[in-house]
Formats: C-alpha cells, structure tokens, sequence
C-alpha cells in the first residue's frame, strides 16, 4: 500500500478510531492519543499483507485504547467526587444517513451509557464498544482481542445485561430536551426555585464532576427539594460575564456555560415523562479544554 493511500485510508476511518477510542476511556485527550499512536504504527507497519484497512486500524487502535484504560483507571480510583465523561461535541451529520444508526451511536455515547461502562472490565468494556456500537462480528472482535469467539459471545452476553441492569431509562426526543434544557437554564440563572421545582421529576439527581478543581457538589444530590434550592443558589450568585451556547454534546442537546469567553460548565439534562429525572453537571476544568473553540 503506497504511503498517500495509506494516509488516505486512515484519514478516512478515522472518526471510526476516535468513536472506539472515545468510549473505550471517556476522555477526549486520552482517545486523541490512542488514534494518533495507532497512526505512527499504520504508517510505519508493513502493510502489504492487509486487505481491510479499517479492521486493521481498528484493531491496533483496540488494543491501545485497552492498555490506556488499565492505566487510566487507577487514577480515577484517586478521583474527587463523581466522575463523568469528558463532554465530545457529537454531529454524526451526512457520515451517518440511517436514523436507527444515529439513534445507536448517539445512545452509546451517551453520559448515562458511558458512566455504567466504567462498571466493567476492560475486556468487556472492548466488546461492548465493537459489538454494541459498531456492530462488528463476533469472530473480527475475537481476532482483535486475541480470544476465543465463544470467549467474546460470553463477554458482550455479561456486558450487555449488565448495561441494561443499571442504565436508567429515558426518553431520548431532543426537541423535547431542548426546551426543557432552555427552560431550566432559564430559571437556574435567575434563582426562580419555583419555576425550578415545576421542571424537576420528585427523585431527580444531580451529579456534579469539579474533579476538585472547582464549585461543584463531591456527591450526588436526590430529590427535587435538594436539587431546586441547590441550583437557586448557584444561580442567585451569578456568574459574571455570562454566555449560553446550545450544542449537541454525547449524543443529546446541552448548554455550554461559558464566563468571561471561556469554558465553565456543561449542562445536560436526562428527560422522561415531561420531567428532569438526572442533572449531569461538568466543571472540571481539565475536561472543559476541548469546547474552547465552540
């Protein structure tokens, strides 16, 4: 394979490497240097022999992603406070046509979705991206993995009960999101406790990531009493030199908070029966680098 086609092929599966890669470890930076390494190896292997370019990358881009993660989970051992997903802008536009496609590769990027992953191992976590979000076959999963296919049917059947068991069940209409989003930033801003408490479902949760490294609750706040009074507060305070921007983030609509210019918090709302059931809430200042340019 001549290096202008090579470049070529990697340039056009990238998105590819980066969507395995981003769910793989939740973390925009970690994701980009797993594909950029998969990268210096594509282009420095022999490639005589291969005959499925993305195969291939995505099979070098697996295995790093699962030696990153083996790394990166002793850190997050260490975290402060809930951990959440780094927020990846996400429009999947004319690359994805078929709706049920956008509707799978929206929902496994999700911050619900990717919050139950850091539950499994990494093995199963490799299958679950590859089978789940992909759709690649049992026996080309197996070969990235070097396992049995019977290993990795047991694998995704272990994985995928397990995602079903704890990941809560929302509606996922995004015009309805969105007006619930504009409407609770809305009240938040001003501190209206009421107009708050008229968005928010009875057992809603709040779930705040600062990594310590900023305001933002260590646990995870329930009820909507909790929840309202919280955010009133937050709100009355003020933020100066405050700017809303609406953006699809993990697969679903959100409001980037941004003071001064600059990135402060992500909001994104879990929605059913016409309520808020789930706040999610980025503050980690680290995790905010990659909306800069917004």
């Amino acid at each position: 394979m001549a290096t202008d086609t090579a470049t070529d092929a990697f340039v056009e599966h990238r998105p590819v490497l980066m969507g395995v890669a981003y769910r793989m470890l939740g973390r925009v930076a970690d994701a980009e240097d797993v594909v950029q390494e998969a990268w210096l190896r594509w282009s420095s292997d022999d490639r005589a022999d291969v005959r499925e370019p993305r195969s291939y990358l995505v099979r070098i881009t697996t295995r790093l992603a699962l030696d990153r993660l083996r790394h990166v989970r002793s850190r997050r051992e260490t975290y402060v406070g809930p951990w959440l997903p780094e927020p990846l802008v996400t429009d999947f536009g004319p690359t994805v046509a078929d709706t049920a496609e956008r509707a799978v590769l929206a929902d496994s990027v999700s911050f619900a979705v990717l919050v139950v992953l850091e539950s499994l191992s990494p093995l199963e976590r490799a299958v679950f991206v590859l089978r789940e979000a992909f759709g690649f076959p049992f026996a080309e999963i197996a070969a990235t993995l070097d396992r049995s296919e019977s290993a990795v049917r047991q694998l995704a059947a272990r994985a995928r009960r397990h995602v079903d068991e704890r990941r809560p069940r929302y509606d996922v209409d995004p015009a309805e999101r969105r007006d619930l989003t504009e409407r609770f930033l809305a009240a938040a801003a001003g501190g209206d406790l009421e107009g708050l408490m008229s968005l928010l479902a009875p057992g809603v949760q709040l779930v705040g990531d600062s990594g310590g490294k900023s305001k933002a609750p260590l646990r995870v706040i329930e009820s909507a009493d909790k929840v309202g009074r919280f955010l009133a507060a937050v709100g009355r305070e003020g933020i100066p030199d405050l700017e809303i921007r609406f953006l699809e983030i993990n697969g679903g609509p959100a409001a980037l908070v941004l003071s001064g210019g600059k990135p402060d918090t992500v909001f994104q709302l879990e929605v059913a029966d016409g309520r808020i059931q789930r706040v999610y809430v980025v503050r980690n200042p680290d995790k905010l680098v990659s909306l800069a340019s917004q």
